[in-house]
């Protein structure tokens, strides 16, 4: 079996993530990550032993990684040469101008979410629009809490239909371990309609969405609220069953312990999921309610690692591994392992 080549851009928050996850998929080869300095992330990786190659993105720091002792296999260009597709994890705006490596040697490539959607033929969700992915050369993530707020939506209009829905989004104000956003006691308030609920409709243009986000000075996850009119009336018991089938989304309840974010976190540390990671969103069965058809419930999103398996599906699509989302998500599922708590 020919193995599709990966690159990885940026190795921060997510590009690490995203090697770890091409690196367990038996039918792809990470061939290396690129980033810029001795940043913690990469100190940590040659601490490690190398698992992956670095290539320096920006050779003029060559010498900071050197005197860091840190082996470089190369520039990024170099990289790019050697794979398939590129995972770009950059800061935003950086992912854009590498689309010109990328088309300089005829590379596909996947960004995140922070770029803009121009960077990208399709924009891009693993389960609600992977077909559109097949063959495009430049796909687009969508943000951590718009590709957890797409799967929940997602799972259920495929059931019974979804006419509307309005979000209130609990959003972390920063990762654990930052500082750029200082040491605050304070929420802070965003303009409506928040940019989730306009890329929902991006990808899912059926259904009218809505919603307001709030900033708030925690770390370990945002929780995102939805009221969602279904197009055929469910009951609570029925919404809750169909939410249970989605392999990338744990029900779980207040009673068994998960009494919000910080329990969820110290549940995947629990696992021993590297880095306290779940690929899974979480939905609190308590919170599904009824105000006469609409349905409401919560969901909490953990944004470190939520996107990574979309990432894989990226892969699967641009490269034409699968045809299809079922088979394609499947095969990302099995490799990362998600789902199989629910055996």
């Amino acid at each position: 079996m020919k193995k599709i080549k990966v690159g990885v851009a940026g190795y921060g928050v997510i590009g690490q993530r995203l090697a770890d996850g091409v690196a367990l998929q038996d039918d792809m080869e990470l061939v290396g990550v690129a980033d810029v300095a001795p940043t913690l992330s990469v100190r940590a990786l040659k601490e490690k032993g190398m698992p992956y190659k670095l290539f320096t993105a920006m050779p003029d720091n060559t010498a900071a990684l050197d005197e860091a002792g840190i082996p470089i296999s190369g520039s990024l260009e170099d990289l790019v040469q050697q794979v398939d597709i590129m995972l770009d994890a950059t800061s935003a705006g950086i992912g854009l101008k590498n689309k010109e490596i990328y088309k300089k040697y005829g590379k596909k490539a996947v960004f995140q979410g922070g770029e803009k959607n121009t960077v990208a033929d399709v924009f891009f969700h693993g389960y609600a629009n992977y077909e559109k992915g097949l063959g495009a050369d430049y796909l687009k993530l969508t943000s951590c809490n718009t590709t957890g707020l797409i799967r929940a939506v997602d799972c259920l209009d495929r059931e019974v239909g979804a006419e509307k829905v309005a979000i209130t989004i609990i959003r972390r104000v920063a990762d654990p371990g930052d500082y750029h956003r200082g040491l605050t006691n304070a929420l802070k308030i965003d303009k409506a309609p928040s940019h989730q609920a306009v890329d929902l409709m991006t990808i899912m243009p059926h259904v009218e969405a809505t919603g307001i986000l709030i900033h708030t000075p925690v770390t370990h996850g945002h929780i995102i609220t939805v009221v969602l009119t279904p197009k055929k009336d469910i009951s609570v018991d029925e919404a809750i069953a169909i939410f249970e089938k989605h392999p990338r989304i744990r029900v779980v309840s207040i009673d068994e312990g998960f009494l919000g974010n910080a329990s969820l976190f110290r549940y995947a540390r629990d696992l021993g999921n590297p880095r306290g990671d779940m690929y899974e969103i979480a939905l609190w069965k308590d919170s599904v309610v009824k105000s006469g058809k609409d349905l409401m419930f919560a969901i909490n999103i953990p944004q470190e690692s939520v996107v990574i398996p979309e990432n894989i599906d990226a892969i699967r699509a641009a490269m034409e591994m699968q045809s299809d989302r079922e088979s394609g998500t499947s095969e990302t599922n099995k490799y990362l392992g998600i789902g199989t708590w629910k055996k």
